[in-house]
C-alpha cells in the first residue's frame, strides 16, 4: 500500500523573497473592514502577506514599503513594532 503525503503549503517572504513553509512565516492580514492586523493563526479572512521571522527580511519589507504594496494599504506604525518583537522572539 502507498502512502500518501500531504502537500505543505509554500509561500513568499516579502523581504527576501525566498519561498518558505507557510507555518514558517508571519501573516499579516487586511481584513475585510480594512485594519491591518498580524494573523499567528493562519486563518483570518482577508488580504494576506507573508514575512520570515527574522529581523533582516523586516527591515527589508520595511525599507521597499513592501508589505503596503502587498496589501495595498498604508501599514501603521504599531504593526512594524508587533512584527518587531515577534521576529525578536523567534531568535
Amino acid at each position: 500500500m502507498q502512502q500518501i503525503t500531504k502537500k505543505r503549503p509554500a509561500r513568499t517572504c516579502l523581504g527576501c523573497r525566498n519561498s518558505k513553509d507557510k507555518r514558517e512565516l508571519i501573516r499579516i492580514v487586511r481584513t475585510p473592514e480594512g485594519e491591518i492586523k498580524l494573523d499567528l493563526s493562519g486563518k483570518m479572512n482577508g488580504r494576506g502577506a507573508y514575512l520570515c521571522r527574522n529581523k533582516g527580511c523586516l527591515e527589508k519589507a520595511f525599507r521597499s514599503r513592501a508589505l503596503g504594496r502587498a496589501l495595498k494599504s498604508e501599514i501603521p506604525e504599531e504593526i512594524y513594532e508587533k512584527l518587531s518583537k515577534e521576529a525578536e522572539l523567534a531568535e
